[in-house]
């Protein structure tokens, strides 16, 4: 059940910004996860507030699932001062520490050896932390992703690697881009467990996250997971994604993961009709509020603008 409550508190939020993007009350970039709930979700619950998650600017179904609050998510998003980065950083660099939100960058693959950077001071200090870092399959064919991998396979980093393969890296579709069948192969060049799942099947994806977040956080160092899933918007909010033939397209959309999910918590005898109602109720309260206390907060101040910027001098 407490997938389902990621997946469609992410569901949600996402349809709140492409209405308020396409009502002209938002203006920012904006990349929708909207198809990959469940990726995000499943690895959440697997996680502690105390571990890291480093992510992309398509990674705010990460965020959620990493339990980031929507006030300071939303402030962000129309750069306010309460926002979680003062409003200055924007929602490709999302940060807030304070729920293991350490970096989301907009460079493809960087955030890989950052993660790892987190996960050796892990290491040293003996915290028993985690550090999840996701990327798209696009991440997976420039150096930093090899070196990442070998490293942190080296020094038995406790570090998970989450690859969210969408089958497109922006435009391109996987096959005209990658060599191998699965992203998940690529492990094995480097001595640590890979594996390949279904990330729209809520079972797989828990079980696979369980399993790598288990590992790490024993010291057994690093799992490489690539789940295979689809992304059901363009690439950025306006892309109209003509690129993706409509047969293919059409035949993802009927094994959507947000309905095939909640049919099966309600299969499952977990929820009911009426408590799902209830818990979308719930979050659209939410919404709304943050909503509002963004609108309310001030823009930062002027003399704000170099601090954060540059490191003490002596």
């Amino acid at each position: 059940m407490e997938v389902w409550r990621k997946a469609r508190l992410i569901n949600l939020v996402d349809e709140k910004f492409r209405t308020l993007l396409r009502s002209g009350r938002l203006a920012a970039v904006y990349y929708s996860p909207r198809g990959q709930e469940i990726v995000a979700a499943a690895m959440g619950v697997h996680l502690q507030p105390t571990d890291y998650l480093v992510t992309t600017y398509r990674g705010i179904h990460d965020q959620l699932a990493k339990g980031i609050p929507l006030k300071p998510l939303f402030a962000e998003y129309y750069a306010k001062a309460t926002g979680a980065c003062k409003g200055k950083g924007g929602p490709m660099h999302i940060t807030h520490p304070q729920t293991g939100v350490m970096v989301t960058t907009g460079i493809v693959g960087s955030g890989l050896p950052i993660a790892n950077g987190l996960a050796w001071a892990s290491q040293l200090k003996k915290d028993g932390r985690v550090t999840l870092v996701t990327f798209g399959d696009g991440a997976s064919n420039i150096g930093a992703f090899h070196e990442a991998l070998n490293l942190a396979s080296l020094w038995k980093l406790p570090v998970v690697f989450l690859c969210q393969n969408n089958l497109y890296g922006e435009s391109s579709k996987y096959e005209k881009c990658t060599a191998v069948d699965h992203i998940g192969e690529r492990a094995a060049s480097y001595r640590m467990p890979g594996v390949t799942v279904d990330g729209n099947d809520a079972e797989a994806m828990w079980r696979a996250s369980a399993e790598a977040v288990e590992r790490a956080r024993a010291g057994e160092g690093p799992t490489l997971i690539e789940a295979k899933t689809f992304r059901f918007m363009g690439h950025y909010f306006g892309d109209p994604g003509a690129y993706i033939p409509k047969e293919e397209y059409d035949a993802h959309l009927a094994k959507d993961p947000m309905p095939r999910t909640r049919a099966a918590v309600l299969a499952s005898g977990i929820a009911t009709e009426a408590e799902l109602a209830q818990y979308d109720a719930e979050v659209n309260a939410q919404i709304e509020e943050a909503l509002q206390f963004a609108a309310d907060s001030p823009f930062p101040d002027v003399g704000e603008i170099d601090i954060d910027v540059y490191g003490a001098t002596a």
